[in-house]
């Protein structure tokens, strides 16, 4: 990489629900938040990246998003698009910024998302299920996301002796990451017990409630920067020293090995980018839709050999006082499954850590790892985070 290129600023939307107010005000409120809370000028914006609008809102102009967003700031952008590829969007979004910036279109890219997550209920999950299952070897059996997740969480436990207990190790680590962060949703609910994950209602095998992610709405925003610009705005930027991406095709059942998603090529990628090795990552952020993803997650990442994800996570290395933390924030989890932004949380923590901004949950980080998934673990995007360029 020869130009360094980095995040200088980010924030978030506090996670919930918000039925009084529509997607692009949540889109109004992230840029707003960002622009308070650091010193950002008119001037310093010249890109603009956007994850779609709409998903619970059912309309056919989100597509449109930039060019709102573009009117209302003032801008006039000499790049600007946005991009859809489900969960990883918002490191996809990243990856095109750096290119831009390197590519003399832009010295700062302002990448935002906002989202409320559909009802689950009432054949919300049915419908939405319809856009990641084939319409020849899917959808004539009516699936809905769970099981898709499970089929894959399901070989991978068969092949490696991986109980539910790793599982509700996952959750329960998660969990308490969660209690650290003033902003978690689910952290005012208390800590968890792997009885409490293991006794939770059954959901689709292996999943049970607890395994699952929490719905809720929410947003953020962050600026890709040169490095003048970077330095300018922040003493302590997190430098994008690597990344990768893969998108290989949509549907589990098109998968010639459920354990080959993709994950391992995209992380190879950022690895080669950024002249680093999984062992100089101390901290990852890993999209965890379920408890199963970070198992696959720290085997997919070279964080550890393949089939000892478990094993992981039931020695508690992953988890508050463990030697390679994971999902600082609470994850997908219990920080919260933000709908269109999800993946927007796991790059924010991981640039808080590296900065040095994460509050009362500050972790020595001088490299994090960033993983985003889109679809059902179709398409997935990598990133490196380092506090020197």
């Amino acid at each position: 990489m020869s130009a360094a290129v980095a995040i200088a600023a980010v924030s978030e939307l506090v996670p919930g629900r918000f039925p009084d107010q529509s997607t692009h005000s949540l889109y109004q409120a992230a840029v707003a938040r960002l622009l308070a809370e650091w010193p950002i000028k008119p001037g310093d914006i010249q890109g603009l990246l956007v994850a779609p609008a709409g998903m619970a809102d059912g309309v056919s102009d989100n597509i449109f998003v930039h060019e709102r967003l573009i009117e209302e700031l003032g801008l006039e952008a000499r790049f600007a698009e946005t991009v859809n590829a489900g969960g990883s969007t918002h490191a996809v979004m990243a990856i095109r910024a750096a290119m831009a910036i390197r590519a003399g279109l832009a010295d700062g890219v302002l990448c935002v998302s906002a989202g409320r997550f559909p009802n689950v209920g009432g054949g919300g999950a049915q419908r939405n299920t319809r856009i990641f299952a084939h319409p020849d070897f899917d959808s004539l059996y009516g699936p809905y996301i769970p099981p898709i997740y499970a089929q894959v969480a399901t070989r991978h436990m068969h092949e490696h002796g991986v109980g539910r207990e790793a599982m509700a190790a996952v959750a329960v680590g998660q969990r308490a990451w969660s209690l650290r962060h003033p902003q978690a949703l689910m952290a005012s609910k208390g800590p968890l017990t792997v009885d409490a994950v293991l006794d939770a209602r059954p959901i689709a095998s292996p999943f049970h409630l607890l395994d699952c992610s929490v719905p809720c709405d929410g947003g953020g925003a962050y600026l890709v920067a040169s490095e003048h610009l970077a330095r300018r705005l922040n003493a302590r930027p997190a430098w994008l020293r690597g990344y990768g991406e893969i998108h290989r095709r949509a549907n589990v059942s098109q998968l010639r090995a459920l354990d080959d998603l993709g994950g391992r090529t995209a992380a190879q990628a950022a690895y080669r980018m950024a002249g680093l090795t999984p062992a100089d990552v101390r901290l990852a952020q890993l999209y965890d839709s379920f408890s199963y993803n970070p198992i696959l997650g720290v085997e997919h990442m070279g964080l550890v050999p393949a089939g000892q994800g478990g094993r992981f996570f039931l020695d508690g290395r992953g988890a508050p006082g463990g030697d390679l933390p994971v999902n600082s924030n609470g994850g997908l989890l219990s920080y919260g499954h933000t709908g269109d932004a999800s993946g927007l949380s796991v790059i924010a923590e991981a640039a808080l850590q590296v900065m040095g901004r994460a509050e009362g949950r500050q972790l020595e980080a001088p490299v994090a790892l960033v993983h985003c998934y889109g679809g059902m673990m179709s398409e997935h995007a990598v990133l490196l985070l380092a506090d020197t360029p």
